[in-house]
């Protein structure tokens, strides 16, 4: 479409200037001048009615207004202002209802850029006034006023709006339009073997899985990896304590219950018996050189573990691709190679380094024993990535603390040629910590590290706690208290992650997760069932609402009807901002506002009315239901980005 639209200024650009033509003393044939302008004529008539018929097609994306407003206004002041370079462009949602619906603030801007490279001393008022003169035709704005000194209020029209919430309404909730459809390959969760996942691993594994439903709800191809720590020297040690342990273990599966005490039995043996640990380092050599048997005893260790994590996977509803360090082991010795060949490479002390530019630490590809480190394998990974997967976006979800080593495998990449970071985006989205009540690294009373099963189950029941403390038991089927306990439990956890910015440490707390009141997850859960349970209580069935949709028209000339209508109608803008920054707790904040809007409308709106006396149904405002309705599906696709379950009743 946007082809097309800048076809048709070309072709009317010049147009204009074939009428110029005969006016500059130059005299081609004119029946050639007229046959040439003939042409363009036609061809541009042409592009308007393919564009006119595109436009009235049904749109299956919903409109960003502040990204339609940014144009708009881009047009404008492209127009007052044709001679200046990149001016500032800045349109956000208004804050009070008296400053409109949405401010362009971007006449302060202007003024300096022109005192700089003009000299001319202008107002910001002048400046807002010429931009509001050259805001071209459209189907948004209702009209702008000008007030303080430069701000543009815009005021959206009302047909508008209720076009737009009607589309949402039979269309269903629809991603921003983005262009062409992008490979996102994101690495997150990343447990290592023979380790039990603990709270450490919690934060990656949500707000990677959040970041991977996102851009899929894009429509973009997503590739979710785990990079398991499933090779290295750590598996000699495991392997033969195994060998001691179960000597029969090719034949009859050892029945290896805790891997965890198994872990630690092996590390201790490894720090105190000499014997044991030179046995370890053979058991190294025979797994990298791809004996059958210790083969076998790494995918026993493996599957022992997998089991184990999928368990946790299975409760989150997280789904992933395994690609552990192992599977680019083959690729290593070509990442060495390559980087040799390119001449990045440096010998200190037997251990193979190359040294970034920007980058304070070397990074080691080969160890002087011949053997390889992370750095290895992380280049490896990258460059899959970006060679064999084709990924045109790459993210890391990975804690804080990697800040430094992931940078210097990313310049590594620039600097050999993998890719070029205008084109393909490379990213790591950091995560601060856990913390416990006490501000300190979250951990158990005894100071071990919590595992995350625990976690888990520890919500599981104080979930129930509350659902019977509010006498739920009494009114739930066994099975619809089962389905919300599941649902606040994994829910408040989940949400307690995301609604906080991740590259801040955050308290762990079951309390303030759980508590119903506030932006939390048990708040939200709650209202949404709310809000579905109106219609239903109605006796308005899903039919009767679809029908609705297609015929109503969304009356919005209450207050608090245009407020929820224009806060419904932001969805999109919130979708591409986290695409931009991969800050989930904005979506969280919009949620929390939607739901708090949504209780506004509810208590000053009447949807049912009823008679006092008898309380029977005397008239249902259907615009208002649909206005419910849009609500729960906004909000419903929200919990869906986040990984959350509502259920129908609570």
């Amino acid at each position: 479409l946007s082809f097309e639209e800048n076809e048709i200024k070309c072709l009317t650009a010049e147009i204009e200037h074939l009428k110029n033509f005969g006016c500059l003393g130059v005299s081609p044939s004119l029946e050639g001048l007229r046959d040439e302008n003939a042409k363009l004529k036609y061809r541009l008539n042409f592009l308007r009615k393919s564009l006119q018929e595109e436009r009235s097609k049904p749109v299956r994306s919903m409109i960003n207004i502040n990204s339609c407003l940014q144009e708009i206004f881009g047009a404008a002041i492209q127009a007052a202002y044709p001679d200046l370079e990149n001016p500032p462009l800045v349109v956000t949602p208004s804050q009070q209802p008296k400053f409109g619906d949405y401010q362009c603030n971007s006449a302060m801007g202007i003024t300096q850029i022109l005192l700089k490279t003009t000299e001319q001393k202008v107002s910001p008022r002048e400046i807002a006034e010429k931009i509001s003169k050259n805001i071209p035709a459209n189907d948004c704005i209702e009209k702008v006023e000008i007030a303080g000194p430069g701000f543009i209020n815009v005021h959206l029209r009302k047909d508008f709006v209720s076009k737009q919430l009607s589309s949402l309404l039979v269309n269903g909730v629809q991603p921003p339009a983005l262009g062409k459809r992008k490979k996102v390959v994101v690495d997150f969760s990343s447990p290592n073997i023979a380790k039990e996942m603990h709270v450490g691993h919690l934060r990656s594994t949500i707000i990677g899985d959040s970041m991977c439903r996102l851009f899929e709800f894009a429509g973009y191809d997503v590739l979710r990896l785990n990079h398991l720590g499933d090779w290295g020297t750590q598996f000699g040690m495991l392997i033969a304590h195994l060998q001691d342990k179960f000597p029969d273990y090719l034949t009859i599966s050892p029945p290896i219950g805790d891997l965890q005490a198994f872990y630690k039995e092996s590390k201790r043996r490894f720090d105190t018996e000499e014997e044991f640990k030179k046995r370890a380092y053979q058991c190294v050599v025979m797994l990298q050189s791809k004996n059958p048997d210790f083969i076998k005893a790494w995918n026993l260790i493996c599957d022992v573990s997998r089991k184990e994590f999928q368990k946790i996977y299975t409760c989150l509803d997280i789904t992933l691709t395994e690609r552990g360090e192992s599977y680019y082991q083959e690729m290593m010795k070509d990442i060495v190679q390559e980087f040799e060949d390119k001449g990045f490479v440096q010998v200190d002390d037997g251990r193979k380094i190359v040294f970034v530019p920007g980058c304070s630490v070397p990074l080691t590809i080969m160890k002087s024993d011949g053997g390889y480190t992370y750095d290895t394998s992380d280049l490896a990974a990258l460059r899959h990535r970006l060679c064999e997967e084709k990924a045109d976006i790459i993210i890391y979800v990975v804690d804080s603390g990697q800040s430094v080593h992931l940078q210097t495998v990313f310049a590594a990449g620039q600097m050999i040629g993998w890719y070029d970071p205008k084109v393909t985006r490379v990213a790591h989205a950091a995560f601060g910590v856990v913390l416990g009540e006490d501000k300190k690294k979250f951990k158990t009373r005894s100071g071990d590290t919590v595992r995350l099963i625990d976690l888990l189950e520890e919500g599981l029941k104080r979930a129930m706690d509350k659902l019977k403390d509010k006498e739920r038991d009494k009114v739930l089927s066994e099975e619809e208290l089962r389905a919300a306990q599941t649902s606040v439990a994994f829910g408040c956890i989940k949400y307690a992650d995301l609604s906080h910015n991740r590259l801040n440490d955050y308290v762990f707390s079951f309390d303030k997760m759980l508590d119903d009141r506030g932006n939390t997850a048990a708040y939200l859960l709650y209202a949404f069932t709310r809000i579905r349970a109106i219609a239903r209580l109605a006796s308005i069935d899903e039919e009767m609402l679809q029908k609705a949709a297609r015929e109503e028209v969304l009356i919005l000339d209450h207050e608090k009807e245009w407020k929820l209508g224009k806060c419904l109608l932001r969805f999109p803008e919130i979708v591409q901002k986290i695409l931009e920054d991969l800050l989930l707790h904005t979506l969280c904040d919009y949620l929390y506002e939607l739901a708090t809007t949504f209780t506004e409308f509810y208590d000053n709106c009447y949807c049912v009315e009823k008679d006092r006396q008898s309380g029977q149904i005397v008239k249902v405002n259907m615009w208002r239901l649909l206005l419910c309705e849009a609500t729960a599906a906004v909000m419903a696709k929200g919990f869906d980005i986040l990984g959350i379950k509502p259920v129908q009743r609570m």
